[in-house]
């Protein structure tokens, strides 16, 4: 990881904070050159999805002239959310590298509740579904 690609992140979280978006930002790089750089524009822009790690992903990508991020790494201020995860997958960003947990404090709250209960049937239901069809 490099200090300065992360600092760059947070100059873009300013950014966001200053225009009143949660302040997230983002850099991608490859070859040691920040490719895509980007803030959560959500309440600008009136987009659940136009997160920061998304709209770098679009950038770099157009830069590019691939979808394909293979050799690309992506600095981001907070743990991506779900949605960002899956993006990041897909477009087969190389490594990621975040300076805040979700995890470490409340300020985040989820509507997402972990029941136990069919935990072993459901895991044994998509087992087997998968099974009988590889």
């Amino acid at each position: 990881m490099n200090k300065k690609y992360m600092k760059e992140a947070y100059k873009e979280a300013v950014k966001a904070y200053k225009n009143d978006e949660v302040p997230v930002g983002v850099v991608i790089v490859k070859d040691d050159k920040i490719i895509a750089r980007a803030y959560n524009k959500v309440e600008k822009e009136k987009d659940a999805t136009k997160h920061a790690e998304i709209i770098a992903i679009s950038k770099a990508s157009k830069k590019l002239k691939n979808w394909r991020l293979n050799d690309c790494d992506l600095y981001v201020t907070l743990e991506p959310c779900m949605m960002c995860k899956t993006a990041i997958e897909l477009a087969r960003i190389r490594n990621v590298y975040y300076c805040v947990d979700k995890s470490e404090n409340d300020i985040f709250k989820s509507n997402f509740n972990k029941i136990d209960d069919y935990k072993k049937e459901s895991l044994n239901l998509l087992k087997d579904f998968f099974k009988e069809r590889r």
